[in-house]
């Protein structure tokens, strides 16, 4: 790692300590009791006292010592422009089906980093594989109690492991997962499956071995390859390995493997722990699991439960408008669109709406021009696609997929952002991800999308257009 140049600051919350002392955007915070900071975790971690010393670089150069009496919890209302201030530790892996692998050329700069850094991982969800950390890193973790972490496992056999990840020096996982466990700490884990590779017995024992970690490993997800025609390809080339997608009798399979493992966790620990990702369910033209199944929707942001949640806020909707009309929606029209993946059950949900409230839905599926037709879930959109796609439609409101714009809710992966692509149509655009969020734009006006309310994703957006130069590597 290269040395911490300091956390700068982008914005002071009015009325907060911070801007009672007179901080501002461009100042940088140093230290904290006379520790260097190296990130925001440390900010964290250092700023939890009654009373600290902390020392500020200010914009004009000049530094400044500043006391901070406080109540524990309370922050100073500092918001910094990156998470990490001395690098970000890359990923030195070769995974055969890494999607950045396969990203197209010309997309913003951050998209390209292939971080393996657990401190993004506590802060941000990245998943990891753990295989870079240094015995510092282990004693940071036991430190700061950073936890839950987000774990990439894809098969605990160690053999098979290195295999997939690309690198012979893999540790053993599951001797890693323990000893997170004897920490105190906890992690939710994914297997991301190549039919042919870590399916079968290889997938069996990968969720014997992560469900009996229980309760260090929290869940166990299965998801499946994100593969655009260029890394289709270049898997094939490079390591003779295809990556077909997900198909209706494969689907079906894995789903009774998954519930298999699901009712042994639910009699064991009262939790489902393993679950799958929605596009299974899709693929193999099953309902999802109910909501109870998903514990809270942990792995929500990679796509597991996301269809349960649509269907759960339409269910409750449904049942309000019964309760309470409002007249006041019929014949209001909504063009609504999304990947190709969900938009079956999307026409369903529209039809079910435009019956309960007279307001005209319309679906929309958008292929994926950017990925490639089998990248087809909505968060993957470019903004290009989804303003051709409503190009000419007639309709009092767009609704477009808040899942396809970055963390801040400010552009598209093509780097449009979501006030020009608003340009780009006839009609008013709204960002959502739910019937219910349709439905109040519809009668209160479409609002400005902000920040999502996981932080899955902010690495990536505030990264600006700049990579780190170097020392990424330890």
């Amino acid at each position: 790692m290269k040395p911490s140049a300091g956390g700068v600051v982008a914005a002071v919350a009015e009325g907060s300590l911070a801007a009672e002392a007179g901080l501002e955007a461009g100042d940088a915070i140093l230290e904290i009791d006379g520790r260097a900071l190296r990130d925001a975790v440390d900010y964290q971690f250092l700023a939890a006292e009654a009373e600290i010393t902390a020392r500020f670089r200010k914009a004009n150069g000049a530094e400044d010592l500043i006391v901070f009496e406080k109540h524990p919890d309370e922050d100073l209302g500092l918001a910094f422009e990156r998470a990490t201030w001395d690098g970000v530790t890359v990923c030195d892996n070769q995974c055969f089906f890494c999607f950045l692998k396969g990203l197209p050329k010309g997309l913003r700069k951050p998209l390209y980093l292939k971080d393996d850094d657990y401190r993004l991982s506590f802060l941000h969800g990245n998943f990891v594989t753990l295989t870079n950390l240094t015995e510092a890193d282990w004693a940071r973790l036991e430190e700061q109690r950073l936890s839950p972490l987000n774990v990439s496992v894809h098969a605990t056999d160690a053999a098979l492991r290195r295999r997939l990840l690309g690198n012979p020096r893999a540790p053993d996982v599951l001797a890693q997962l323990e000893r997170l466990g004897a920490l105190g700490l906890q992690a939710h884990t994914q297997i991301v499956l190549t039919p042919g590779v870590n399916d079968g017995e290889a997938l069996e024992r990968s969720l014997r071995d992560l469900t009996a970690l229980h309760p260090t490993v929290q869940t166990v997800s299965v998801v499946p390859v994100g593969a655009s025609p260029r890394l289709e390809e270049r898997a094939l080339e490079r390591d003779g390995v295809a990556l077909p997608p997900p198909e209706r009798a494969f689907a079906r399979r894995l789903i009774a493997v998954v519930r298999r493992h699901q009712r042994a966790c639910e009699a064991a620990h009262g939790r489902s722990v393993v679950q799958c990702a929605d596009e299974y369910y899709l693929a193999a033209g099953r309902p999802p699991p109910a909501a109870r199944r998903y514990d809270g929707f942990p792995q929500y942001e990679n796509g597991i439960g996301m269809t349960r949640a649509l269907l759960e806020d339409w269910r409750r909707l449904r049942r309000r408008l019964r309760a309470r009309p409002e007249p006041g929606l019929a014949g209001r029209r909504v063009a609504l669109a999304c990947g190709t993946l969900i938009a079956p059950v999307l026409e369903r949900l529209a039809a079910e709406l435009s019956a309960a409230t007279g307001i005209e839905a319309s679906v929309h599926p958008v292929p994926n021009a950017l990925f490639g037709e089998r990248v087809n879930v909505s968060g993957l959109l470019p903004g290009e696609g989804l303003t051709r796609a409503l190009a000419g439609v007639d309709a009092d409101l767009a609704a477009l997929p808040r899942t396809s714009l970055d963390y801040f809710g400010e552009r598209f992966l093509d780097g449009l952002t979501a006030e020009e692509a608003t340009a780009r149509m006839d009609m008013p655009a709204a960002f959502v991800s739910t019937l219910g969020e349709v439905v109040a734009a519809l009668r209160e006006g479409p609002v400005a999308p902000g920040p999502a309310a996981a932080p899955n994703g902010a690495f990536w957006s505030e990264s600006g257009d700049a990579l780190p130069e170097a020392g990424l590597e330890r």
